[in-house]
This record gives structure tokens, C-alpha cells and sequence, in this order.
């Protein structure tokens, strides 16, 4: 009987095997098409796509837009409205400390001194001068000039209502002639803010509301307690 040169022929099939899956698998990977490649991470997501035409810029003045615009000022008007606008700020901050002062010295217990009242008023009255004074500095618009002399006469009654609100501290009143004083203040200020208000509609412009709340008026319902007191307001 003739001996099998290999003793283990059945040793060969697994090698067999395997080589044929390599050769399966390296023929069935280059037969897949291209578009079975997994998506990178760099791909677009439906929020950053944009379309021609679909972009729409902050200039976009297309008729039937919805965004108002306010005209272009010549640059003398533009800085005749940014300067009576400074002006109303300041005045509108006098009012809010000339309603501290007041209220602390009206408020019973007193909160402000008379001395510190007169201190403080008198830099009030000082500060509302000044504003005359920015007002005549400021060069008018030919085409504002009726609106100018409202907001000067606003101003310089403001200014003179600051000053007797002094005096009428500083006399030896009931203290009338202060809350007088106080009163015409605040409505030297209503009339100045819709003064502002007039001049920028005339320039074209949307008008802004009074960011003051109330009156300085706080002497509402009390009584004045300073019977006795040899200075200030009786």
C-alpha cells in the first residue's frame, strides 16, 4: 500500500477558508459605491444652509418694510437736538433732588436739615443757571427757531422757580413761597419736556416720553413742624 506523503491532508482547509474570506471581503468592499462613506462631522445642518436671496441686510429699505427709519439730519440740527436733550437730562435730575430736599425737609421727623437744604438747593439753583446758559450756546436750526424760544422760556422758568425755591427756604414764610416755588418748577419741566418733544417732530423725528415720575410736589398732607425754628421757611 502506497503512503499519503501528508499524514493531516484535512490540516489545508482552514488556511483555505480563511484566504478565501480575505479574498471575499476585499472584492465585496471596492464593489460598494462611493456614497456608502459615513458623513464627516463637517457636514452643513439645515440652520446654516441659506438660499440666494434669502439674506436680508440691516439697510434693507425695500418698500412695505416694517422697520422704521428716521430721516437724515444735517449735522447743525442733529447737534441742536443732541444738545437740548443733555439739557432736559439735567433738568430732570434737578427735579429728582429738588424733591429729596424738599421731601426730607417737609417729612416729619425732618430727614433733611435746614442746613443741608440750603447747601443742596443752592447747587440746584446754580446748576439750573448753567443750563440757561448751554441753551444760549447752543446754534439753532432756522427751521427750529419757533420751537427754540418754547424750550429757552422752559429753561429760563425753570432756572428762576430753582432760585425762589431758595428764597422761600431761606425767608421766614409758612414755607409757601418754597412749595410755590416747587410747583412751578415742575411745570416749567412738563412744559420744557413737551417742548423737546415738538422740536424733534418738527425735525422729523419720533418724540420720546418724560422718563420723570410725578411731581417734586411732596408737602401733600403734612404740616409744617418748624414753629419755632428762628431760620428757614418761618
Amino acid at each position: 500500500m502506497a503512503l499519503n506523503p501528508d499524514p493531516k491532508p484535512g490540516r489545508w482547509i482552514l488556511p483555505l477558508v480563511v484566504l478565501g474570506m480575505v479574498a471575499f471581503t476585499y472584492f465585496f468592499v471596492r464593489a460598494l459605491p462611493e456614497g456608502a462613506e459615513e458623513p464627516s462631522d463637517t457636514s452643513l445642518s439645515a440652520s446654516d444652509t441659506t438660499f440666494p436671496g434669502s439674506e436680508t441686510s440691516p439697510e434693507d429699505t425695500t418698500p412695505g418694510s416694517s422697520a422704521p427709519t428716521d430721516p437724515t439730519l444735517d449735522p447743525e440740527t442733529q447737534a441742536y437736538l443732541d444738545g437740548v436733550g443733555v439739557i432736559l437730562t439735567s433738568m430732570e435730575d434737578l427735579q429728582r433732588e429738588m424733591a429729596a430736599v424738599n421731601g426730607g425737609f417737609d417729612a416729619d421727623p425732618r430727614t433733611v436739615e435746614y442746613g443741608d437744604a440750603v447747601d443742596r438747593l443752592t447747587v440746584l439753583a446754580d446748576q439750573a443757571g448753567d443750563l440757561v446758559g448751554e441753551i444760549d450756546a447752543l446754534t439753532v436750526p432756522e427751521s427750529l427757531a419757533t420751537n427754540h424760544e418754547t424750550i429757552r422760556n422752559a429753561v429760563t422758568t425753570a432756572a428762576g422757580a430753582a432760585d425762589e425755591a431758595l428764597a422761600g427756604l431761606q425767608s421766614t414764610d409758612d414755607g409757601s413761597q418754597r412749595r410755590n416755588a416747587i410747583e412751578a418748577f415742575d411745570s416749567a419741566l412738563s412744559d420744557l419736556q413737551t417742548a423737546v418733544d415738538n422740536a424733534r417732530s418738527a425735525a422729523g423725528l419720533a418724540t420720546t416720553p418724560p422718563t420723570t415720575e410725578g411731581t417734586t410736589d411732596t408737602t401733600e398732607g403734612t404740616t409744617d413742624t418748624t414753629t419755632g425754628d428762628t431760620t428757614g421757611d418761618g
